[in-house]
């Protein structure tokens, strides 16, 4: 009885209400590339972001800072942009869909810069988050060239 007790102030203590007082978030995150997604708040309105994907017979992991601000007085719901960078390992191939002039054939490591702009929502009943983004890419050494396409929705849990 002692133990149940304790699991339920645990959970009680982590699960207070959601929309202002996220600290750590979890989920997975889905759009061209799939992945998991890691926020952490420095407070109400700062963030850092990692996100891990695979994409492109590739995988990309990608660190963020970000800034949140609300949206149209609409509690829970905040508009946030950052920058970032990332690093990733792709096998490039010659009949590949975004490198056909390129004859090369192998995996390359590649490196970046990245912007983010999204809109969040907190649910005050439930730990759960959910959030659209647009995540424009650079790449600087491997793959040279933008990458506009990256759009995802994710779904987090907070903790």
């Amino acid at each position: 009885m002692k133990e149940i007790a304790i699991i339920i102030a645990l959970v009680w203590i982590t699960l207070p209400g959601y929309s202002q007082k996220a600290n750590n978030l979890i989920g997975l995150r889905g759009g061209y590339g799939t992945g998991v997604t890691f926020q952490h708040y420095l407070d109400e309105s700062k963030a850092v972001e990692l996100i891990a994907q695979s994409r492109w017979r590739g995988f990309n992991l990608t660190g963020l800072y970000e800034v949140h601000k609300p949206f149209l007085d609409v509690d829970g719901m905040n508009w946030y942009y950052g920058a970032g960078a990332h690093i990733g390992f792709y096998t490039f191939y010659a009949d590949g869909p975004r490198w056909q002039e390129d004859s090369w054939e192998g995996t390359r490591m590649i490196i970046g810069a990245d912007a983010i702009l999204g809109l969040e929502y907190f649910f005050d009943e439930i730990p759960f988050q959910i959030s659209a983004d647009w995540k424009p890419a650079i790449n600087l050494v491997g793959f040279s060239g933008f990458w506009g396409d990256e759009g995802a929705f994710a779904i987090r849990y907070i903790f």
